[in-house]
């Protein structure tokens, strides 16, 4: 019987240990892209229109309303677009835009395949503290595309663009909250 009863000892020891892990464990958990590396104190945030340093027309306005887009949408902070004080200023330069052929229709000499690379200099600083929180001065985005046989190759990348805007914001922001 006293072997019985150390057993149930152990084994409740065991388990409680076990439990006590998994809720120390469970405590750290979060989901990706709803992290907290914004100081408390943020809570306004003021996006100005990038700077496009390309030749691609309105890619500064595409990126810049994608970025505010996925803030808004994450609700961490309220974006402000007046020129009233902020705690935050999130500035970028578009340093470079380039489209790339890299698949060919069999046969012919057409492109079918195309990659988009952007560059930007990314920068947040914090108006309260006077410091910079985040900046990437070399962060880069690629995306490829399809273009079927008698599409126009423009209207294509126009909307490819569209595309490629959402998920370079969506990856800065991630990066933004997630401290990366």
């Amino acid at each position: 019987m006293m072997n019985s009863s150390r057993g149930r000892r152990s084994l409740g020891l065991g388990l409680a240990l076990a439990a006590l892990i998994a809720a120390l464990v469970g405590c750290a958990y979060r989901l990706r892209g709803t992290g907290g590396f914004l100081p408390a104190h943020i809570r306004t945030l003021s996006i100005p229109m990038f700077k496009n340093l390309t030749t691609r027309y309105q890619l500064d306005l595409k990126l810049t309303q994608a970025v505010i887009d996925e803030i808004v949408a994450r609700g961490k902070v309220q974006v402000v677009t007046d020129n009233r004080e902020t705690d935050a200023l999130l500035s970028g330069e578009v340093l470079t835009f380039v489209v790339t052929p890299i698949a060919f229709t069999p046969g012919k000499s057409t492109a079918d395949r195309f990659s988009i690379f952007i560059a930007a200099r990314i920068v947040l600083r914090d108006n309260v503290q006077n410091r910079v929180i985040f900046s990437n001065p070399a962060y880069t985005y690629q995306e490829e595309y399809e273009v079927p046989e008698g599409s126009d190759f423009e209207s294509l990348e126009t909307e490819a663009l569209d595309r490629v805007a959402e998920k370079f914001a969506r990856q800065l922001v991630i990066a933004i909250l997630e401290g990366f």
